[in-house]
């Protein structure tokens, strides 16, 4: 027998019993789908992490006070040793490699105007903001360059002035702080949202009026914007020893922007695998199918077995005619199960736009493989069998 013959013998034997084979297809194609989908939403969500916390560049590094090991929020945390200043600030501002410093408070207030109020999220900050968080201008300008005190101005983000202001032009005019006076002098372009977090909902102030406005004694977070050709790791090493030698101790943590979007990656990266393992689950029951109907048909087609053995079919040729219907199988649910799992990512994404997508092309291929793999060895208990038949004994089987 011919391997063409062989083919053709496997194919008219998986059509022969249509019903059968569907089910055996379904149970592949349905593993299959759910890897394809679930790793698209699981890439989805890393893909858009990742480009969330990237949107304000690469090349940052933050320090917050009081030392941690861990990756959280740094606003929460607070020391006990030595605060961090705007003298710091000032000072990591002239180290080489720095080319801008923005010194952080935020807080929560009421901002006021012509008997509108709005409780908004205040940023105390300094005149780097645009160029370190990759921030535009809409109109007017950003906070000056500031002294040991300050003028009372405040730049809005364009949702806040939309608020407050309708349509109107909120240049030059007066608002109310947490109850204190403010000139506006600009208005941020929209930036959007960062996992959640209106970032166009906001207000800046000076550093200085925020530590007042917030009775606080210690800056949040001192954001450096360094040179994008420097190595991260040697300017976050001078900022730690410049500031050991003004506090006397490491009672800070240094976080830089590719250090925590590493590790954002790797966590996101588990989660996709993850995800993708509990698809493996329904592919591998798709396997145990393919074992089951093989093993079913084995018993009904024993005499067909013996004739072909007494035909002239060799053992090996047998095994081959099994092995070659489940993959035939398990290809034809991968293939299925591929079609069905990108239709369902294409309804999703134009039923749900703002839903992260993304195939993972890893997986898929490693899906299909996987379905391959399984269809081979859920044949070959069935196919050793079968070539291991009497021909004069399944002949004569009823």
């Amino acid at each position: 027998m011919r391997t063409m013959d062989l083919m053709r013998y496997a194919l008219g034997a998986v059509g022969e019993r249509p019903g059968r084979s569907l089910l055996t297809v379904l149970g592949i194609a349905i593993g299959v789908a759910a890897v394809v989908l679930l790793t698209a939403i699981g890439e989805g969500v890393h893909r858009f992490v990742l480009a969330e916390f990237s949107q304000f560049g690469t090349n940052l590094i933050a320090v917050s006070p009081g030392r941690t090991t861990t990756l959280g929020m740094s606003g929460a945390l607070v020391s006990n040793v030595r605060p961090l200043s705007l003298d710091d600030a000032r000072a990591l501002a002239r180290l080489p490699e720095v080319e801008a410093v923005v010194p952080v408070v935020q807080g929560n207030v009421a901002v006021e105007h012509a008997g509108r109020s709005r409780r908004t999220t205040v940023f105390g900050a300094g005149p780097g903001v645009p160029e370190i968080w990759s921030m535009r201008l809409a109109s007017g300008r950003f906070l000056p360059e500031r002294g040991a005190n300050p003028p009372a101005f405040a730049v809005l983000g364009a949702e806040l002035a939309v608020q407050l202001f309708g349509q109107r032009s909120p240049l030059g005019a007066r608002i109310r702080v947490g109850g204190e006076p403010y000139r506006v002098i600009g208005v941020m372009a929209r930036k959007g949202q960062m996992l959640g977090f209106d970032l166009d909902d906001t207000l800046y102030i000076p550093a200085e009026r925020a530590l007042a406005l917030f009775d606080r004694d210690s800056l949040m977070e001192i954001d450096l914007l360094y040179d994008r050709h420097a190595d991260s790791a040697v300017v976050a090493e001078r900022v730690r020893t410049l500031l050991i030698r003004r506090h006397g101790s490491e009672d800070f943590t240094i976080t830089t922007q590719d250090q925590m979007l590493a590790v954002l990656g790797s966590v996101l990266g588990a989660l996709t695998t993850v995800v993708g393992a509990l698809g493996a689950i329904s592919l591998l029951v798709g396997g145990i199918g393919i074992l089951t109907i093989m093993t079913i048909a084995l018993g009904e087609r024993r005499r067909e077995i013996g004739l072909l053995r007494a035909l002239g079919a060799g053992r090996e040729q047998i095994r081959w005619l099994f092995l070659l219907e489940a993959m035939l199988l398990a290809l034809l649910g991968g293939g299925i199960g591929l079609a069905v799992g990108g239709l369902v990512i294409l309804l999703l994404g134009l039923a749900l736009p703002g839903l992260p997508l993304q195939p993972a092309w890893d997986f898929v291929l490693l899906a299909e493989c996987g379905a391959l793999l399984l269809g081979l060895v859920a044949g070959v208990v069935p196919a050793l069998h079968a070539a291991r038949l009497d021909p004069v004994r399944a002949l004569h089987e009823q």
